[in-house]
């Protein structure tokens, strides 16, 4: 039985920069968003897209790859047994015809994804932008993305199996 689909982890990565798109666009957060970063238009042109880009979707790859761990229950069960089935007990084997798709649905993994996003992300950023002296508008931009971007990874993840 395969818990993880890849491809979901793949386009779970891919929605995250979508997000991004949508969320930092000027009309939406980004205007606010630069203003609180202290960016201009000039600084932000004189990066390197294709390389800021490729590492965000490497991040987000590698963060769709912890993600199971929160969105899945399944993925705990799997580790009692090391991912091989093939040396459990029938106990485990009773357990997951019982339990094996339990939960698997878009909806839990959204909640799961929103509330890795509060419990995680947001004091994660929060106490950064603490010390970097940023304003409550920052957090709340950030924090804003991250949780509706772990909300729909979370989704994608969990239901997509």
């Amino acid at each position: 039985m395969e818990f993880i689909n890849p491809f979901a982890i793949f386009v779970a990565a891919v929605a995250s920069l979508i997000v991004g798109f949508i969320w930092y666009n000027p009309k939406v957060f980004g205007t606010i968003w630069m203003r609180e970063s202290g960016l201009t238009e000039e600084r932000l042109k004189n990066g390197n897209m294709a390389v800021i880009f490729l590492l965000a979707l490497l991040f987000a790859f590698m963060l769709a790859l912890a993600l199971p761990l929160l969105v899945v229950h399944q993925t705990s069960a799997m580790s009692l047994v090391n991912g091989d089935v093939t040396t459990a007990m029938p106990s485990f084997h009773a357990f997951m015809d019982d339990y094996g798709d339990s939960f698997r649905t878009f909806k839990h993994g959204a909640l799961h994804g929103t509330l890795s996003g509060l419990f995680i992300a947001t004091p994660i950023l929060s106490i950064t932008a603490l010390f970097e002296r940023k304003s409550y508008k920052y957090v709340l931009v950030n924090c804003g993305y991250w949780m509706v971007t772990l909300c729909i990874m979370g989704a994608i993840i969990s239901g997509w199996h």
